[in-house]
C-alpha cells in the first residue's frame, strides 16, 4: 500500500457534504487518514484510539462513557472526559464538521462507506462468497485475493485501549479465516503444489489451528508426499495432546484415514461434473451410431439450447470442425436426444457443402415442404416463395431441422425456420460468424480418454484390455480424431489375426499412415481432399508449405518467414485456412494443424506440388527467422557476451526487439517451436544453423520448463554433426550437451561432453565453446571435489573470455573461482572474487549473470555468517531469476535463503523457502532436491514437527542413495537419533 496516496480503494461517487469528499481511511494496519494523496495527522495514540472506535462503528452514534470505556478501560483519567473532547476537537478539524459530528451526548464519523479499507475488504470478501456459491471459484479467489490486499501488516497496529486489543484479535482471526479459505480455493482449483509452501509458515507461525493442518495434509497429499501428510497428523496429535490435552478434530482424524486409503476421490481437486442429462431419443432423423461416445459436454450444452425452444424463442446451433471429427455423428445424437421436445417432427438434408456440387436452397425447400405435407402443385417455383411458405407451414409447429453439411450462411439462411417453438442444427466446416443469433460451436478432436473408449467398444474390451499401451498409441496416431479412429478400429475388428500391436505399428510410419486410414468407403484423406480441393491457389500453397515445419503450432511472423510474404498478406491466407477449418486458430496471432491434416498438407507438397528446392527454401528460411531472432534476444539480454559473433550468418532476418521482457517473452512462448525447428533442421546446409540456433537459445535448457525438449534437439543434432564429419558444428552441440547435464546434475555425462567439446573446439580452432567448455569442466570439477583441477579450468577460461573481450565470460569464470574459494574454506577471497565478477556484470548491464553473480556473492557471505548482507543478495538474485523465467535458479536460490534463515535461527522462514524450492525445482536434479529435504527436515525438527521431519529425511537418504551421493552419510546421522527415540 502507497502510504502517501492512502489505500487504494474502489471509486465510487462522492456525497453531497464537500467535507467528507476524498477522505481515506485505514485500520487494516496503523490508523491513517487521507484527504485525496496529503496524509492527515491523526495524533497521539489515545486520539487514534478515538479516531478507530468512530470508524469501526460504521457511523453510529457513540457516547462519551463508551469512548471513555474504549480508550482507557476501566481505570481512565480523572479528566478522561475532557480528554475525549479535545480529541475529538482536534479530529474534526483535521478531517472537517461534516466528517466528525457531535449529537446525543457523543460523536459519530459520517463518511462514504467506501471511505474505510475495512468496508471495502468486507465486500469484497462477501462477493467472493457469491462467487464460489457460484460455482465461479477464479473469482473468488480473485475477490479474496484483493480483499488481503488491503491489510498493511497488524490492524490498529500500535493503537492503545481495551477495544482496540479486542477488535484487534477480530481483525486477525477474520484474516486468517480469509487466508483459510484462499487456500482452500487454491487446493480445488489444483495449485496444491504452490499452497505447502505457505500452509508451512503458517502452520509454524499457528501451531494450534487445525484447519491450516488439515488444508496443508490435503495439499501436501495431492503433491504426491502422501508420507509428510501422514506426518503432519501425528505432529498435530502430539502437538494437541501436549499442549491441550484433546485429540484432533474428527475431520482432521477422517483425512488421515482417507489418506491412509489413498482415496482417488480426495487426489481429485474441485467438483467433478454433473453427468450428463439422460435425454430420450427421437426416432425421425438418420440412424445414430450405437457406439457414440463422449462429447457429454457438447451434447449437455447443445440439448440444453435446443429445449429452451419453446412457445417464444427459435433456437440455431452451428458446429464447425475438421473434417472426420464427428460433427455430423454428434448433431444427430443431439437431435435424437432432444426429439420429446420436438413433438412435431424433424428434418434432415445432406447439403453437400464439402463437394462441389452443393445442394441449392430452393431444391431443399422443395422437399422439405413435401414432408410437411405441402402437395407439388402448391410449391411455388422461387426461391424467396417457397422459402415464405415453409416459413408459413412451420407456423404453429415444433420442429427441429439438421442441416448438415453446409457450404456457408448464404446456403442455409433460407432454410431456417422462422417461426418461434423450432429449432436448427447446423454443421459446416466453415465457422458461421455471419449467421446472426446463432450459437456457434468449435468441435475439437476426442479427448485420449474418449478416443479409447471409442476404439474399444468397436474392436472389444478383450482385446484392447490386454494391449492398453498400444491401443493408446493407435488412438494417438489417429491425432484422436473420431473418423481415424474409426476406421483403424473397423480395420483391426474385421482382421481377427491382427493384434493392437500389428496396428500401431502400420500406423507408426507417418509416411504411410494416411493410407492406412482407410476402410471401405471411408478414408481420412478423402476426407481431407474435399476441403483442399475448394482452396484458391494461395492459399493451397500456404497449406502446404506451413504443413512442412515441425512444431506445436506457428506464429504469424514464422509463418511470413516460411511463406515470404509481408505479414498481412500472410495472415489473411491463415485466416482463410481457418474458415476451411483446415488450419485452426490457437490463440491471436498463432495457428496449428490437426497432426493428421498436417501429414497430408505434407503429402500435397511432395506429390510434384511444390519442387524441392521451394519446401528447402521454405524450412531454411524458418530456421533463419529463428536463429535471427534469438540471436537478438540473447544480445539484447547479454550486453558485451560475444557469442552473437560467433554464430553463424543468416540471409532473412527475424523480429527485432527494444525491450528485454519482450524479447524473453517472444523466446519462451517460440522454445517449443524453436526446438522443433533446430532438430528438424539437424541435417544437410541447415545443421551449423541449426546447433547455433541451440546455442543461443540455451537460457531454455537451464529454465526447467524446456530441458527435456533441449536435449533431445542437441542429441539429434550431435548424431548429425557426428555422421557429417563436421568437427566444429560437433563441438558448440557438445557444448550444449555440457549445460544440459549440469542443469541437471549429472556432471559424470558433463564431464565427457565437456571433454569433447573442448578437444573439437581446440582442434578446429573455434575459440568461444574452447573457453566455455573450460568453465564448464570447472564447474564440474568443483562439484566433484577435485579443487586443484577446478581451478586450472577456470583460469584457462578467464584467459580464453579475455582473449575474445568477453566480459560475461571473464565475470562468470570468477564467480565460479568464488565458490571454489569457498570450498577450499577461503571465505574472504571468495567474496572479493564474486564481487569482481558483480562489478563486470553490472557495468555491462547484464541482468541474468547478475543474479548469478549476487548468488555467488549471497553463498560467500553466508558462509562469512553476514546473514543480513547474503540475504540481501540472494532476494536480489531471487527477483532476477524470476524476471528471466530461470525457474530452476528460482528454486536454487529459494534452497539457499532457507539455509541462511535456518543458521540464523529462523526455522519457520527456512521451512517456507524451502517448501518453495521443493515446488519450484533446482538446478542440479535429485541431488540438489534431496539436500532441500534435509535442511525441511532440519526446519521442521526445529519446529517441533518430529515425524515430518523423519519422512523428509527417509526421501533424501532415498535420494541420496540413487545416485551414489556420499552426503547420504548426513542424513542416516539425523535419522539416527530419531530412530532411537
Amino acid at each position: 500500500m502507497d502510504r502517501d496516496s492512502g489505500p487504494r480503494l474502489p471509486e465510487q461517487h462522492a456525497p453531497a457534504h464537500s467535507g467528507v469528499v476524498d477522505l481515506r481511511f485505514s485500520v487494516l494496519g496503523p490508523v491513517r487518514a487521507w484527504r485525496g494523496g496529503e496524509s492527515l495527522p491523526s495524533g497521539s495514540p489515545q486520539q487514534r484510539a478515538l479516531l478507530a472506535a468512530l470508524l469501526l462503528r460504521d457511523g453510529r452514534t457513540a457516547t462519551a462513557s463508551e469512548l471513555i470505556d474504549a480508550i482507557w478501560g476501566e481505570d481512565p483519567p480523572s479528566q478522561a472526559l475532557a480528554a475525549v473532547r479535545t480529541y475529538a476537537s482536534r479530529l474534526r478539524k483535521i478531517l472537517s464538521a461534516d466528517a466528525l459530528v457531535s449529537e446525543s451526548g457523543g460523536y459519530a464519523i459520517r463518511v462514504r462507506h467506501d471511505s474505510l479499507d475495512l468496508a471495502i475488504a468486507q465486500e469484497l470478501a462477501a462477493g467472493a462468497e457469491k462467487s464460489r456459491a457460484a460455482g465461479d471459484r477464479a473469482q473468488a479467489r480473485a475477490l479474496i485475493n484483493k480483499s488481503l490486499g488491503l491489510w498493511d501488516g497488524e490492524p490498529l497496529a500500535n493503537v492503545p485501549g481495551p477495544y482496540a486489543e479486542n477488535q484487534r484479535a477480530r481483525l486477525e482471526e477474520w484474516r486468517l479465516q480469509l487466508l483459510e479459505t484462499r487456500l482452500d480455493l487454491d487446493l480445488e482449483v489444483g495449485q496444491h503444489a504452490e499452497a505447502v509452501s505457505e500452509l508451512t509458515a503458517l502452520t509454524a507461525a499457528h501451531p494450534l489451528r487445525e484447519r491450516l493442518r488439515e488444508l496443508l495434509m490435503l495439499a501436501l497429499y495431492r503433491s504426491g508426499r502422501q508420507a509428510e501428510a501422514l506426518a503432519v497428523y501425528a505432529d498435530t496429535r502430539r502437538l494437541l495432546a501436549e499442549e491441550l490435552g484433546v485429540d484432533p478434530r474428527p475431520e482432521l482424524a477422517r483425512l488421515q484415514q482417507r489418506i491412509l486409503q489413498a482415496d482417488e476421490e480426495l487426489a481429485r481437486p474441485g467438483d467433478e461434473p454433473a453427468p450428463a442429462p439422460l435425454v430420450t431419443r427421437p426416432a425421425q432423423l438418420p440412424a445414430t451410431v450405437p457406439d457414440f461416445t463422449g462429447r457429454a459436454a457438447f451434447v449437455r450444452d447443445l440439448s440444453g439450447r435446443l429445449a429452451t425452444a419453446d412457445g417464444s424463442v427459435m433456437a440455431v446451433s452451428a458446429l464447425a470442425g475438421i473434417g472426420g471429427v464427428g460433427k455430423t455423428t454428434l448433431a444427430v445424437h443431439v437431435a435424437h436426444e432432444a426429439r420429446p421436445h420436438f413433438p412435431d417432427g424433424q428434418l434432415y438434408v445432406d447439403l453437400q457443402g464439402a463437394g462441389n456440387r452443393a445442394a441449392e436452397p430452393e431444391t431443399v425447400l422443395g422437399a422439405f415442404l413435401r414432408a410437411l405435407g405441402t402437395a407439388d402443385s402448391a410449391i411455388p417455383d422461387s426461391l424467396d416463395e417457397r422459402a415464405a411458405l415453409y416459413r408459413s407451414t412451420l407456423d404453429g409447429r415444433r420442429i427441429l431441422v439438421l442441416l448438415d453439411n453446409a457450404r456457408d450462411a448464404a446456403q442455409i439462411r433460407p432454410l431456417l425456420p422462422g417461426t418461434a417453438g423450432c429449432a436448427a442444427l447446423v454443421t459446416s466446416r466453415v465457422r458461421m460468424v455471419d449467421l446472426a443469433g446463432a450459437h456457434l460451436v468449435d468441435l475439437d478432436v476426442m479427448s485420449p480418454e474418449e478416443a479409447l473408449q471409442l476404439f474399444t467398444r468397436i474392436v472389444g474390451e478383450e482385446r484392447v484390455t490386454s494391449e492398453r499401451e498400444a491401443a493408446l498409441d493407435v488412438v494417438a496416431a489417429c491425432g484422436f480424431l473420431p473418423l481415424a479412429i474409426r476406421i483403424a478400429a473397423s480395420r483391426l475388428a474385421a482382421r481377427r489375426t491382427w493384434t493392437v500391436s500389428v496396428l500401431a505399428a502400420k500406423l507408426a510410419d507417418e509416411r504411410r499412415r494416411l493410407d492406412e486410414l482407410q476402410a471401405g468407403d471411408l478414408a481420412v484423406k478423402a476426407t481431407f481432399e474435399l476441403g483442399y480441393g475448394q482452396l484458391e491457389r494461395t492459399q493451397a500453397r500456404a497449406f502446404r508449405l506451413l504443413g512442412l515445419a515441425d512444431g506445436p503450432d506457428i506464429s504469424l511472423a514464422a509463418a511470413a518467414a516460411v511463406l515470404d510474404l509481408p505479414q498481412q498478406d500472410t495472415e489473411d491466407l491463415l485466416e482463410a485456412l481457418v474458415d476451411t477449418s483446415l488450419l485452426e486458430s490457437a490463440a491471436p496471432g498463432r495457428y496449428r494443424y490437426h497432426d493428421l491434416v498436417r501429414l497430408y498438407a505434407r503429402a500435397c507438397a511432395e506429390r510434384d506440388e511444390e519442387p524441392p528446392s521451394e519446401r528447402e527454401s521454405a524450412l531454411s528460411r524458418l530456421l533463419d527467422f529463428y536463429l535471427a531472432t534469438t540471436a537478438g534476444v540473447y544480445a539484447i539480454e547479454r550486453p558485451g557476451d560475444r557469442l552473437v559473433r560467433h554464430l553463424a550468418r543468416t540471409a532473412h532476418s527475424g523480429l527485432s526487439f527494444t525491450d528485454r521482457q519482450e524479447a524473453l517473452d517472444w523466446l519462451f512462448t517460440e522454445a517449443n517451436c524453436l526446438l522443433a525447428c533446430a532438430r528438424q533442421s539437424a541435417g544437410g546446409t541447415r545443421l551449423r544453423r541449426a546447433v547455433d540456433l541451440l546455442w543461443a537459445a540455451k537460457d531454455l535448457a537451464e529454465s526447467g520448463a524446456n530441458s527435456k525438449q533441449y536435449e533431445s534437439a542437441a542429441l539429434v543434432a550431435r548424431d548429425a554433426a557426428r555422421a557429417a564429419g563436421d568437427a566444429r558444428t560437433e563441438g558448440r552441440v557438445h557444448t550444449t550437451l555440457t549445460n544440459v547435464h549440469l542443469v541437471a546434475g549429472r556432471y559424470n555425462e558433463a564431464e565427457e561432453e565437456a571433454h569433447q567439446a573442448a578437444g573439437l573446439a581446440s582442434a578446429a580452432d573455434d575459440p568461444a565453446p574452447l573457453y566455455w567448455a573450460n568453465n564448464d569442466r570447472g564447474i564440474i570439477a568443483l562439484n566433484q571435489g577435485r579443487y586443484e583441477e577446478a581451478e586450472q579450468y577456470l583460469l584457462r577460461a578467464m584467459e580464453g573470455s579475455r582473449a575474445d573481450d568477453n566480459s560475461p565470460g571473464e565475470a562468470s569464470a570468477l564467480c565460479n573461482l568464488s565458490r571454489l574459494s569457498l570450498f577450499m574454506g577461503r571465505t574472504s577471497e571468495a567474496i572479493n572474487l564474486a564481487q569482481q565478477g558483480l562489478a563486470i556484470y553490472d557495468r555491462i548491464g547484464l541482468t541474468l549473470r547478475l543474479a548469478n553473480a549476487r548468488y555467488a556473492l549471497g553463498i560467500s557471505l553466508a558462509q562469512a555468517g553476514r546473514h543480513t548482507q547474503a540475504l540481501d543478495q540472494l532476494s536480489e538474485a531471487l527477483q532476477m531469476f524470476g524476471k528471466n523465467r530461470q525457474r530452476l535458479w528460482e528454486g536454487t536460490t529459494h534452497f539457499r535463503i532457507a539455509q541462511v534463515h535456518l543458521s540464523a535461527g529462523r526455522p519457520a522462514r527456512a521451512a517456507q523457502h524451502a517448501e518453495q524450492a521443493l515446488a519450484t525445482g533446482c538446478i542440479g536434479g535429485d541431488r540438489i532436491r534431496a539436500n532441500v529435504l534435509t535442511e525441511l527436515g532440519k526446519s521442521l525438527a526445529a519446529l517441533g514437527q518430529a515425524d515430518r521431519a523423519r519422512a523428509c529425511w527417509r526421501d533424501a537418504l532415498s535420494l541420496h542413495e540413487q545416485i551414489g551421493s556420499g552426503e547420504a552419510a548426513e542424513v542416516r546421522g539425523l535419522l539416527s537419533p530419531l530412530s532411537a527415540a
